[in-house]
């Protein structure tokens, strides 16, 4: 679907492919040998013939927008970007304790008020249907899919300190800004939690194209075992019930998996759990593809408690090797989180993510055989003048000999 044959002769210059995402994956080839600036002057291109596959069709970049929030305008430019290098899915966290990114029609207060705050007190902010649909739209134009995510059952408190009668209590939680993890959580047993789940996947599920709904399910510290295995299996069927696949951080495959739903593999070993189970799997390294840790120690954003990462480290791994039973017809993919505790606007986003989110992509197109990073940094380096041509503002890493 996503492969093209790219031949350049002398006397014309051919794409083929079976799908339009070939077409468009092979003009991003063609236009990677080309000047990245306008001139006059005739452009010499090397005779080829270049028959191109990904190795997997799971190629992402979540970026986290709950911690704090990044307008449509933001995320546009990101997605032109991302596109150039062929990434494909591009995975929203829409909802956290910080903020509730998502209007939900039938629980309006989810994102006025849960909306209304971010990491360190800023206003926040949300998408409307609207706003959502419009960037669903513009990534498809480009072959991206945007992937929605609501965290249950953890990291709930903006959702909390909407409504009351989410909380056991039926008192409403005070609004959250600071960083801190594992202290929300739904109430498992209440009657109101699945209505509530069911009517915000119903919409998120109605307005998304894509064939699946992420739903967390990570660091869920104050919900019992017994509970969240409860809530994770129930939340599946809803899922499944509007039509979609159930993706979750691996956390999920402590509980009863369907073959359809898949596990993200960030930092423990449970997504080896999700394979025994006939689920596939993300592979998500926090030490290799969190783009929210350092460079090195001078870096002024991101955090580092997952090591410092330096472009050579975010190319230098192999997805299968990540989770053990990992094969590559279980690994659906691979993705770059962007946690945003400390990125506030889109240079900070693109500093993060450029040009490490590079490496990353060509680990989920390209065949591990011969990967080298001496070689790999020579062709990175001619990507500099490419970068400053789209004005992005990248990270200038000292391995790299750039051009």
């Amino acid at each position: 679907a996503e492969g093209y044959v790219l031949t350049i002769a002398p006397e014309a210059i051919c794409i083929h492919a079976n799908r339009p995402a070939g077409i468009f994956y092979g003009a991003q080839t063609l236009l990677q040998l080309v000047p990245p600036t306008p001139t006059r002057e005739p452009i010499a291109i090397r005779a080829a013939t270049i028959r191109d596959v990904p190795r997997f069709e799971w190629r992402g970049m979540m970026l986290d927008v709950a911690r704090h929030f990044f307008k449509v305008a933001d995320v546009k430019p990101l997605i032109d970007n991302l596109a150039r290098y062929k990434i494909n899915r591009l995975h929203l966290h829409l909802s956290d304790d910080q903020g509730w990114r998502i209007e939900i029609k039938s629980w309006e207060r989810l994102a006025k008020h849960g909306g209304s705050t971010e990491v360190g007190g800023g206003a926040g902010g949300y998408y409307s249907q609207a706003e959502y649909s419009e960037l669903v739209a513009y990534a498809a134009q480009q072959y991206i899919t945007i992937i929605p995510e609501i965290d249950v059952p953890g990291h709930t408190n903006a959702a909390l300190a909407s409504y009351a009668e989410l909380n056991a209590d039926e008192t409403a939680r005070d609004l959250y800004t600071g960083t801190e993890v594992g202290f929300s959580s739904l109430s498992i047993h209440q009657a109101i939690t699945y209505k509530f789940l069911d009517d915000v996947i119903g919409e998120l599920a109605a307005l998304t194209p894509a064939p699946y709904i992420h739903i967390g399910g990570d660091e869920a510290r104050s919900t019992a075992h017994d509970a969240y295995l409860y809530l994770i299996e129930r939340v599946q069927e809803i899922v499944r019930a509007h039509g979609k696949r159930m993706i979750g951080w691996e956390e999920i495959a402590q509980a009863k998996l369907l073959p359809t739903s898949i596990a993200q593999h960030w930092c423990a070993d449970f997504a080896a759990q999700a394979i025994r189970q006939g689920a596939r799997v993300i592979v998500s390294p926090s030490t290799r593809a969190y783009l929210d840790m350092k460079y090195d120690a001078a870096t002024k954003l991101g955090l580092d408690w997952a090591g410092l990462i330096d472009v050579e480290k975010a190319y230098m791994w192999e997805p299968t090797a990540e989770v053990q039973g990992a094969t590559d017809e279980n690994v659906l993919g691979v993705e770059a989180p962007l946690w945003t505790e400390t990125i506030e606007t889109l240079d900070d986003i693109e500093y993060m993510t450029f040009p490490r989110i590079i490496g990353i992509a060509e680990i989920g197109w390209s065949p591990q055989v011969n990967r080298s990073w001496d070689e790999y940094r020579q062709r990175l380096a001619a990507h500099g003048a490419r970068l400053k041509a789209f004005d992005v503002n990248f990270f200038a890493a000292p391995q790299v000999p750039w051009e």
